[in-house]
């Protein structure tokens, strides 16, 4: 059982340094769904898929990486269906990710880059708990921003299934997050709409409901997985709940803003 544990652990830093390398280089790699099944033990795939996640997350904490939060992902009971699941996933957040509202994104920082608009949630206490409710998130949380995400994929041509993202960090890529903080108490986070252009034309449409049926209800199945897994989740951690409509992706010289009922607004902007 030592021997085979030891070839899974090599076999996963593998994967671990194809992602690192495609991260460095800028080029995408082929599909790593097969090298990690062979990784899984006992037949459990998503487990071998974190542990390459966390491998490639050790790796920027030593090279000196500041975690920040964490995103969830696949909060979309469409794409759930599209990727043969019933769950969300989840990936880090490091500080280099961060992006101001209207800074200029360089080309060089992105990878098959996609936008999607999202609310942020931001903690003023810890989630130790083994089952968390809706009342210790709501009151947990500082306040809520809006945000987009810019998915990006180290995985050639957006190839992926399930084992494929949740390697990749969760398909993570930069995060955007506006300046006005709202309190959850002037907030119907499941009612709230969401509307996203490009340059004035509307891209994506949306709402709370779509992630989860509540950004709250992933944000509990995100601090419950944490603490399962030994990591739970922080005062001051950012919490990227899910997309709240369809992703675009992006070229260069995009300009989207995100308008999400009762937070405002914010904007992606894409550099030549």
């Amino acid at each position: 059982m030592i021997l085979r544990k030891t070839l899974v652990d090599e076999q996963a830093r593998k994967i671990a340094d194809l992602l690192w390398e495609a991260a460095r280089s800028g080029r995408p790699v082929a599909p790593v769904r097969e090298q990690v099944e062979a990784a899984a033990v006992d037949g459990d795939i998503i487990d071998a898929a974190y542990r390459v996640q966390q491998i490639v997350t050790q790796r920027r904490l030593e090279a000196g990486g500041r975690l920040v939060g964490r995103k969830i992902g696949l909060t979309s009971k469409a794409v759930q269906k599209q990727l043969g699941v019933d769950s969300p996933d989840f990936g880090a957040l490091f500080a280099d990710m961060a992006v101001g509202d209207g800074e200029e994104i360089a080309p060089a920082r992105l990878m098959q880059p996609k936008a999607e608009a999202e609310i942020a949630l931001v903690l003023k206490r810890d989630l130790p708990h083994e089952k968390h409710t809706v009342a210790d998130m709501i009151a947990a949380t500082a306040y809520a921003l809006p945000a987009i995400e810019v998915v990006g994929s180290r995985i050639a041509n957006w190839d992926i299934r399930l084992a494929d993202t949740v390697a990749d960090n969760a398909s993570s890529g930069l995060f955007v997050l506006g300046t006005r903080p709202v309190t959850l108490d002037k907030l119907d986070l499941a009612a709230c709409g969401m509307v996203m252009e490009r340059r004035g034309d509307q891209v994506s449409v949306g709402g709370g409901a779509a992630c989860l049926g509540n950004p709250l209800n992933a944000a509990i199945w995100l601090a419950d997985m944490l603490v399962s897994m030994g990591t739970p989740l922080r005062a001051g951690d950012v919490l990227m709940t899910g997309a709240l409509g369809p992703m675009v992706a992006a070229q260069p010289g995009d300009v989207f803003t995100a308008h999400i009922e009762g937070l405002g607004s914010v904007d992606a902007v894409f550099g030549h």
